[in-house]
């Protein structure tokens, strides 16, 4: 990758992602896969004044641990990640894998204890950053395994990372508050709004909003982003969904998801694939059953499945729902282990429905 935009993509992550001031203490971790990216952000956080803490991750670390571990070790929370989510005023985090099934023959009992074991901690970060005392920022390195699973070769998919991110604009930074400032029409038009419908394929379900905030989206905690998202109310799921995009989770892909909920929780679910990992994902617990996001895609600079959710979730004209754990500043109240997005695709033929107005028709917002 050329270094012009591999220093643009560490400046806007520092500067416009975490807005990084001098004094500050940053967090920043993610695979050696991406070396150079994260050694880019510790030289910006340097310039800054900031005071990077570099911690970087090895592959199949995670995978030896559920094997090996006993079930006191996989509870143990290392005072590393603590101080990151707890301590820190901000945190980078590169995703950068380089074997997407390194977990596929792990148990996924031992996967739910290890979530369990950090469902603490992600609930503090979670209100840190909802109280303005936290700022987090994820994005994605472009590995040969991320590629291999998008069907591509790793430079077009490199290339489809960047583009996404908007590091081909002239002034990313100003790409990224447009879409901030048309996310906000969006958010406007939202306001006040009490019931939505999700009709598509296999799918008709409503669920309410109401009192519930939207959050814009706009390329700072995720990078590249494209998203407004709100909590839906956790008692009010009724009907049926099936999700267009496989999702990768705990190193297996599980695919056609399909959930029918009622009064708010899944009462039946079913995957073509790896159906019995999704039945262990519900049951991590009482929260892990009931909806705890909703959003609508609106990155056009992404057009194509990929197979991993932080980029298919910003598809421009999908929706997306997550089980599990809600975001404070949405207004949801809901609490888990888990937090699964799973991505709808409503370009092809679908809509969403805000009180009874079509809203969102074929992956078209309608003004």
């Amino acid at each position: 990758m050329p270094d012009p935009r591999l220093s643009r993509w560490a400046e806007v992550l520092v500067d416009y992602c975490v807005a990084a001031q001098p004094g500050d203490v940053v967090g920043v971790t993610g695979g050696v896969a991406a070396a150079a990216l994260l050694r880019a952000i510790h030289g910006a956080l340097v310039e800054r004044g900031a005071h990077p803490v570099l911690v970087p991750t090895f592959p199949d670390l995670r995978a030896d641990l559920l094997t090996a571990g006993d079930d006191e070790q996989l509870a143990f929370v290392p005072p590393t990640e603590r101080f990151l989510r707890r301590e820190a005023d901000a945190l980078i985090t590169v995703l950068a894998e380089t074997n997407i099934k390194s977990l596929s023959a792990v148990d996924a009992a031992r996967q739910t204890l290890l979530a369990r074991s950090r469902q603490e901690l992600m609930a503090a970060s979670m209100a840190r950053a909802a109280a303005g005392e936290f700022r987090w920022s994820l994005t994605l390195w472009p590995t040969a395994a991320y590629a291999q699973d998008a069907d591509l070769a790793t430079d077009d998919f490199a290339e489809l990372v960047l583009r996404a991110c908007k590091l081909h604009e002239p002034d990313p930074i100003a790409a990224w508050r447009r879409l901030g400032a048309e996310q906000q029409r969006l958010i406007d038009r939202l306001a006040g709004a009490d019931q939505v419908r999700l009709v598509g394929p296999d799918t008709d379900l409503t669920f309410a909003i109401g009192g519930r905030s939207w959050v814009n989206s706009d390329g700072k905690r995720n990078f590249p982003s494209g998203e407004i998202f709100t909590g839906p109310v956790e008692d009010s799921a009724d009907g049926r969904v099936r999700f267009s995009f496989p999702a990768n989770a705990g190193g297996r892909e599980v695919a056609d998801v399909r959930l029918r909920f009622e009064r708010g929780a899944v009462v039946e679910a079913s995957a073509a694939q790896n159906g019995e990992y999704l039945e262990r994902a519900l049951s991590t617990d009482e929260g892990a059953r009931r909806l705890g996001e909703f959003a609508f895609g609106t990155n056009f600079d992404l057009t194509r499945f990929t197979k991993h959710t932080l980029l298919d979730e910003k598809i421009g004209g999908t929706v997306h729902l997550a089980l599990g754990a809600g975001y404070p500043e949405t207004g949801s109240v809901n609490r888990s282990a888990v937090h699964w997005d799973l991505v709808c695709d409503l370009r092809q033929g679908g809509r969403v429905e805000v009180d009874g107005v079509p809203f969102l028709v074929d992956g078209r917002s309608l003004s």
